[in-house]
C-alpha cells in the first residue's frame, strides 16, 4: 500500500509537490463522504490548480511593481457620485487591453484617480495580463538613466511589450528635454500595440505645452487621442474630504468594524 513518503518523490518528478498540502484533508474527506475515485481526484486536482493560480497571479502582481495594492472592491464609489461607475465597471471587462486602447483619468488630486488605474491594473492580472505600473517621473527617469547606459532601446521595448502600461501623474513635473521626446517614443512604441492608462491633474489641452514643441505635442497627442477613453474625475479629494464626508466616513469605519467584530 503506498504511503505518502512513497508518493511525495512521484509528485515531485511531476511537478505535484503542492498536492501534498490537500491530500490528507481530501482522503479523510472521502473516506467520510465516500467519494469515488473520480470525485476524490477531481477535488485533489482542482486544489492543486487553484495553487497555481493564485501563485501565478502574484507573480503578475510582483511584476507589475503597483504601488498600492488597490482593487476595484475596495473603491468607495458612494464618496464622489460623480464618478462613472458604470464606464469604470465595463473596463473592468479588460476588453480595452485587449483592443490596445488608451484610458486617461483626467482630474484633481484626491479624486481617485490613481486608484482607479491600479485597480483596473490589478484586474487585468487576474484575467491574465501583463501589466506594469510607473509614475511618469519614474519612467522618465528609468529612460533618462537609459540613455546613459546605451540601453534606451532596450528600455523603450520593455515598455511596448507589456500589455498594460499604466503612467501616473503625467504632467504632475515639468518635462525637460529630452523627457518629452522620451514620452513621445512611449506613445509611439505602444500605438495599437498595447493598452495604456494614464493619470493626469492637468486637463487634455493642458498637455500640449508640456512637449514644448508642437509638432511633437502634435504627433504624440494624435496617437495618444485616437483609441483614447477620457474618464473625466471631479469632486472632494478622498484623502482631504469636507468635515461633513469626514464625519460619514468614521462612521461608516466604525459601522464596518461592529459588524465585522
Amino acid at each position: 500500500m503506498a504511503t505518502v513518503d512513497d508518493l511525495t518523490p512521484l509528485l515531485k518528478r511531476l511537478r505535484l509537490s503542492g498536492v501534498l498540502q490537500t491530500l490528507s484533508l481530501r482522503c479523510q474527506q472521502a473516506i467520510d463522504e465516500k467519494l469515488t475515485y473520480e470525485q476524490f481526484l477531481y477535488r485533489l486536482l482542482s486544489d492543486e490548480v487553484e495553487r497555481r493560480d493564485a501563485a501565478t497571479l502574484q507573480r503578475r502582481l510582483r511584476a507589475a511593481q503597483f504601488e498600492q495594492l488597490k482593487t476595484l472592491e475596495q473603491f468607495d464609489f458612494s464618496f464622489n457620485p460623480q464618478v462613472p461607475r458604470g464606464r469604470i465597471i465595463e473596463l473592468a471587462s479588460c476588453a480595452f487591453v485587449e483592443r490596445h486602447q488608451v484610458v486617461l483619468f483626467i482630474g484633481p488630486a484626491g479624486t481617485g484617480k490613481s486608484h482607479l488605474a491600479q485597480a483596473l491594473g490589478h484586474q487585468a492580472c487576474r484575467v491574465g495580463y501583463k501589466v506594469l505600473f510607473r509614475s511618469a517621473r519614474q519612467m522618465l527617469a528609468e529612460l533618462r538613466a537609459a540613455r546613459a547606459d546605451n540601453s534606451y532601446v532596450q528600455c523603450i521595448d520593455r515598455l511596448a511589450r507589456v500589455d498594460l502600461l499604466i503612467v501616473d501623474d503625467v504632467g504632475l513635473h515639468p518635462m525637460h528635454p529630452p523627457e518629452p521626446t522620451d514620452l513621445y517614443e512611449v506613445i509611439r512604441a505602444r500605438y495599437e500595440r498595447g493598452a495604456t492608462i494614464m493619470t493626469s491633474n492637468r486637463a487634455i489641452d493642458e498637455w500640449y505645452p508640456l512637449f514644448g514643441d508642437p509638432l511633437l505635442a502634435g504627433a504624440a497627442l494624435d496617437r495618444l487621442l485616437h483609441h483614447a477613453q477620457i474618464i473625466e474625475l471631479q469632486g472632494d479629494s478622498y484623502r482631504n474630504p469636507p468635515p461633513a464626508k469626514r464625519a460619514q466616513r468614521t462612521v461608516q469605519q466604525d459601522q464596518r468594524a461592529n459588524s465585522s467584530g
